[in-house]
């Protein structure tokens, strides 16, 4: 019987290698840039073709190699970074495994051009498919010059699955900046060239840590940022963390790097988001950029391929430090709370001064006052007549004064009045579903709608039924209701804007104004009039109509962080994004007051839509409370 198994080629092991560290082109940046920083690299130069399809180049000015190291570098497991074993328990390197370079060049072109500082001459290396096509002397700056092309050329299915080119640049700019962000005394260039036209998407030159963070997001990031430092015997910890007002739900900026290395660690998450205890919103969590520095014995990194899972030795400890520390910062910026009490039905009371007397009060009376007393002057008091009946008169016959309404059973669509509403599902056999729901216009000042209606606690709009007790929460039903609008202007192409007296310029990151670019038109249709000026910079000129109150950047910056999401390819989902995320903000917060027109209103909207018992994010709108319910609760 022959045998059976056998030592795979290097080729195949390689690929296979390749599968686990080398996932998508951001894996490649992650790796070559990792490099070119052991390697003593200043400046650091990323050019993306295609979203890494086509071409990833990494140009840096570390020391180089030499004409034997630069062909040795691409066989498995060569490195420079360790001798023996006992070095992964004391690694200071990004990279140390030897396997990124052979997983690369087995799965792309690769042409490497390298020079040391004390060649006179450099080395040109071409490799495709793990063999070696060429290598010969050439003239290059010290340094490497790295160029992948046509990224899994030989895998067609892993090239298959590769998303979009937006899904694809963001992920790899998502790992540059986990890089740029740790190193800010490095000097990083990122860009990307799409059709032949080539975009500088960063340029970040050598700064401080907060001023590498604010090159990158922005300038409004740099007053809610927060310092925080502690120092231990087991880690020093120190960086940024956010105001809770500026808290979101989206976790794009949230990074916690270590020894110079970006991890992820669910666990220490955790006790940043407990020090702001009842001070986040549900589903928000707080921005922070936070750095420990440790002995490397005590932490282990190779637990994963992409190094980006730590384990800690002393995990408690530190999450004890960090929440202690992250409070302290909080405490110390004097952002946590105060007590709010309520003051409005409190008498104001003048303060005290010693040079006024006090005076004691006078009780002053009128003598010819005679209570019993009545007479034809006028002086007697008579209460008038209550005719209760009279403001009853035609209420139980006038049903026409109630709004139409929409509902929805059996895949039929009934349309009634609330005063009419069936109170079981055989009574909608009787109701007549010719009639049309009303379209009445949100706040209009002719509204014939003379429903009961009202509002508890500012936030909730309460209305009779036949079947009982309806209570609509008012910022849902806003939120539904313009959400219906605004896909409707999207899908017609129709917008009407509010120009702005005096246009707001708004600075944006490179990867906003490159979202913003894409989803401009429909912007436009949503009733947005934003131009480009340049440098990052756009003008609003004009907003579609919301609460006078809401500020213009802050409207901006919140939908395109809601679009933010690598995983939106299809159209119609950024759409929806779109139209959800700015519902949210011009909606009718929870907490205002309501006059009886702007209620009737509400109400009549919401039911002359078909899909309002939830919003588009599946909340529920409104909840009904059964006369039954009702004869429950008094027995």
């Amino acid at each position: 019987m022959n045998d059976i198994i056998h030592v795979l080629p290097d080729t195949v092991a390689n690929q296979i290698a390749a599968g686990e560290v080398i996932q998508r082109p951001s894996s490649v940046v992650k790796e070559l840039v990792e490099n070119s920083i052991d390697a003593g690299a200043k400046h650091i130069q990323v050019i993306i073709k295609d979203a890494g399809r086509t071409l990833i180049q990494v140009i840096d000015d570390g020391k180089g190699m030499s004409e034997t190291d630069a062909r040795l570098a691409f066989e498995r497991h060569a490195t420079s970074k360790l001798q023996t074993a006992e070095d992964l328990f004391s690694l200071t390197t990004m990279g140390f495994r030897g396997e990124a370079l052979a997983s690369i060049a087995s799965v792309a072109q690769v042409e490497l051009r390298t020079r040391r500082a004390e060649d006179e001459v450099g080395t040109c290396i071409n490799i495709a498919g793990c063999q070696l096509e060429s290598q010969e002397p050439t003239t290059c700056p010290v340094g490497c010059n790295f160029s992948v092309k046509n990224l899994f050329f030989n895998v067609p299915a892993r090239r298959k699955f590769l998303k979009s080119n937006k899904a694809e640049f963001s992920h790899i700019e998502q790992d540059f900046l986990r890089i740029a962000l740790v190193y800010p005394e490095l000097h990083f260039e990122l860009r990307h060239i799409v059709l032949s036209e080539e975009t500088v998407c960063y340029n970040l030159p050598p700064a401080g840590f907060r001023e590498r963070i604010v090159a990158v997001f922005g300038k409004q990031i740099n007053t809610s940022l927060l310092s925080v430092k502690a120092d231990s015997s087991m880690a020093k910890i120190y960086g940024f963390v956010g105001k809770p007002e500026d808290a979101n739900r989206s976790r794009t900026k949230q990074f916690f790097f270590v020894n110079g290395r970006f991890m992820k660690h669910p666990y220490f998450h955790k006790a940043v988001v407990q020090a702001y205890d009842r001070m986040l919103q549900d589903g928000t969590s707080p921005d922070y950029f936070l750095y420990f520095e440790m002995d490397p014995e005590n932490i282990d990194v190779n637990i994963h391929p992409t190094k980006t899972e730590i384990k800690f030795e002393n995990e408690t400890e530190i999450w004890k430090i960090l929440m202690a520390s992250v409070k302290e910062a909080l405490g110390r910026f004097n952002v946590v709370p105060s007590i709010d009490f309520d003051n409005e039905s409190m008498l104001e009371i003048p303060p005290f001064k010693k040079e006024i007397s006090a005076e004691a009060p006078q009780i002053k009376i009128d003598p010819s006052y005679n209570p019993f007393k009545t007479s034809s002057s006028g002086s007697g008091y008579k209460r008038p007549k209550d005719d209760w009946q009279q403001l009853y008169a035609g209420f139980e016959n006038d049903k026409s004064s109630f709004p139409s309404v929409e509902m929805k059973t059996d895949g039929q669509t009934y349309s009634s009045r609330l005063s009419d509403m069936p109170d079981t599902e055989d009574d909608f056999n009787e109701v007549s579903s010719s009639e049309e729901p009303v379209q009445s216009s949100l706040f209009s000042s002719d509204s014939q709608l003379t429903t009961f209606c009202f509002q508890l606690r500012n936030k909730y709009i309460l209305t009779t039924v036949r079947s009982g007790l309806m209570c609509i929460d008012q910022h849902r039903a806003h939120v539904r209701i313009l959400f219906e609008q605004y896909l409707t202007n999207l899908t017609n192409q129709k917008g009407v804007s509010q120009k702005l007296l005096f246009p707001d310029l708004i600075e944006l990151t490179p990867a906003e104004n490159s979202l913003l670019e894409e989803v401009k038109d429909d912007l436009y249709y949503l009733g947005f009039d934003i131009s480009d000026m340049g440098n990052n910079t756009v003008a609003v000129n004009g907003l579609p109509a919301m609460d006078g109150n809401m500020n213009v950047k802050e409207v901006i910056y919140k939908m395109l962080e809601s679009m933010h999401d690598p995983n939106l390819d299809v159209k119609g989902e950024m759409r929806e994004r779109l139209a959800l995320s700015l519902a949210n903000l011009a909606a009718i917060p929870s907490g205002k007051v309501l006059h009886k027109e702007e209620m009737e209103a509400i109400i009549s909207q919401l039911f002359s839509i078909s899909n309002n018992e939830f919003t588009p994010d599946n909340k529920r709108i409104f909840a009904l409370i059964q006369d039954s319910d009702l004869d429950k609760m008094f027995k």
